[in-house]
């Protein structure tokens, strides 16, 4: 089986986890890619189902031991990244594995895995609706609205590196034509 990879990058608030949900939903074929990550837990999530939750430490002997796909220090002191073995994982189930990662870790593994990626990036209609969007949510303080605003901003700048950019203004159409895409990519009708 070739070893295709669906990756999914997109601002904070662009709606790129609900998209990725109903895919993971939808498709059977696909498995979502647990990332590895040195932030806390939220209440709600689980080590080894939401991220694979290392300290910094930890994180750093993985990267010696040249143990991911892709990784980045994604806010200040907080790492993410793509383990190899996870990619294996799913890959040994006769899955392909959906990443939902930042910006720059996505064309990481595009330019590691080249024509077996597809990268997808979903763009918000503007910077005022993700505002709206990630005020909406509560969780934002002032400044963490600032800096996920900033962030957003310069991850825009790179879309033009991804295969396809969906404008994600309508969330049904946009979910219809990423799962295109991903149809398309997979070859399957």
């Amino acid at each position: 089986m070739e070893k295709k990879i669906i990756i999914v990058t997109a601002p904070s608030g662009a709606g790129k986890t609900t998209i990725v949900k109903k895919l993971l939903a939808e498709m059977p074929q696909l498995a979502f890619s647990i990332s590895a990550a040195t932030r806390e837990a939220r209440a709600n999530e689980v080590d080894g189902r939401d991220y694979y939750f290392m300290t910094t430490d930890e994180f750093h002997q993985k990267i010696d031991e040249n143990a991911f796909a892709e990784y980045e220090m994604v806010y200040a002191g907080k790492y993410y990244g793509t383990l190899k073995s996870e990619l294996e994982r799913i890959w040994s189930n006769d899955q392909i594995p959906m990443v939902d990662i930042d910006v720059k870790g996505a064309l990481s593994i595009k330019e590691k895995y080249h024509q077996e990626a597809l990268t997808i990036f979903i763009q918000p209609p503007s910077i005022d609706a993700l505002r709206e969007r990630l005020s909406e949510r509560g969780t934002e303080t002032q400044a963490s609205l600032d800096e996920r605003l900033a962030k957003a901003r310069y991850e825009l700048s790179f879309s033009h590196e991804f295969d396809k950019i969906v404008v994600n203004d309508v969330l049904e159409r946009a979910y219809e034509e990423v799962k295109n895409l991903v149809k398309d990519f997979l070859n399957i009708k």
